[in-house]
């Protein structure tokens, strides 16, 4: 692998970034701000993402990537350009690109990822299917005829993927994700307690008090908002079984999306995975109790990638030294035909 290779994590809520041998040189919440007036960029990354909230009128704080596709391919291509910038140092190069991209993206979605990464000054770009890369970032061998499933729980969208021999057998994602979750957090709070809360606020919630195995009355969290009552400060003691409460449709989702790539799945395969259990990766992994949950509620053993937050990105690094063995989910940029 050259040391200019870039491998990219474009996900919903975070990118995360590979350059060469040096492993993972950017984390940063995939969020831009820029002033409206001129159109001139003022912040990308963690900088953008802490004026969320807190932005006068003329400054827009957007973040150019939905459920996993690019929404706002002109804010994308700044940010990815931006963030290339930050990692090489203005450099003049013209780095190779592999970017992962969800396993149900169309080619319009597709060009939009390539004509992002390409504006940004690379030579070559490469896309991944981020259930290929998770796995290959997660140090599994897929080129063997043995079956290997991966969740993927990032913030807009949860992949779900068999791979066997190098290739996708079947895939599944949907929509119900982190940022869902955190939607759904959000309406909780205002139909049961009154109270205004925002994303951020619900995201921490979720990561300080989330048990989904077994939640229980006593162990609570104090969340901070605006009373939509009285219009004035307001506070609540969230519960670990009143949050399960507000999650548990999002997170059932996740599980019927399992319970459905299974059994699509052919039966050698699926004796692959009652054996090896399934590997799950995203930040979603993370959720209390998950593994458990999945346990009980699927019969499969389940367990977490090491480093599951950059797993993927790992994934796209690696992926560099398996182009001419990967089959499915792995492309080059250039069979598009577009200016």
């Amino acid at each position: 692998m050259a040391n200019t290779d870039i491998g990219i994590d474009l996900g919903t809520s975070n990118v995360v970034m590979t350059m060469g041998n040096k492993g993972v040189v950017l984390s940063e919440p995939s969020v831009i701000a820029y002033n409206t007036r001129t159109d001139r960029i003022l912040a990308v990354g963690r900088e953008a993402y802490d004026m969320i909230g807190r932005n006068p009128d003329y400054i827009a704080v957007e973040r150019p990537i939905s459920e996993g596709v690019i929404s706002d391919a002109d804010l994308t291509h700044s940010m990815i350009r931006e963030f290339i910038i930050k990692v090489t140092g203005r450099q003049l190069i013209k780095p190779r690109i592999v970017i992962c991209v969800p396993s149900f993206i169309t080619d319009i979605e597709s060009r939009a990822v390539v004509e992002a990464a390409r504006s940004a000054g690379s030579r070559q770009v490469y896309l991944i299917q981020e259930p290929v890369a998770a796995l290959l970032g997660a140090g599994i061998d897929i080129t063997k005829a043995r079956g290997n499933m991966i969740v993927d729980i990032g913030g807009g969208t949860t992949d779900i993927a068999i791979v066997s021999m190098n290739g996708v057998v079947t895939s599944h994602t949907v929509k119900n994700a982190g940022n869902s979750i955190d939607r759904a957090i959000i309406r909780y709070m205002q139909n049961k307690f009154k109270l205004l809360i925002g994303d951020r606020t619900a995201e921490t919630v979720k990561k300080e008090l989330c048990n989904l195995y077994d939640p229980g009355p006593d162990i609570t969290y104090t969340v901070k908002g605006r009373s939509l009552l009285k219009g004035l400060p307001a506070q609540v003691q969230l519960s670990e079984t009143e949050l399960f409460q507000a999650v548990e449709g999002e997170v059932l989702s996740i599980m019927e999306a399992v319970r459905q790539s299974v059994e699509d799945a052919p039966p050698e395969l699926v004796a692959d995975i009652n054996e090896n259990g399934l590997l799950l990766t995203g930040g979603g992994a993370l959720l209390g109790g998950l593994t458990q949950l999945i346990k009980r509620t699927l019969g499969i053993d389940c367990t977490i990638a090491k480093d599951t937050i950059n797993c993927v990105a790992k994934g796209t690094a690696m992926a560099f030294g398996s182009m001419t063995t990967l089959l499915d989910g792995f492309e080059q940029a250039p069979i598009y035909k577009y200016k």
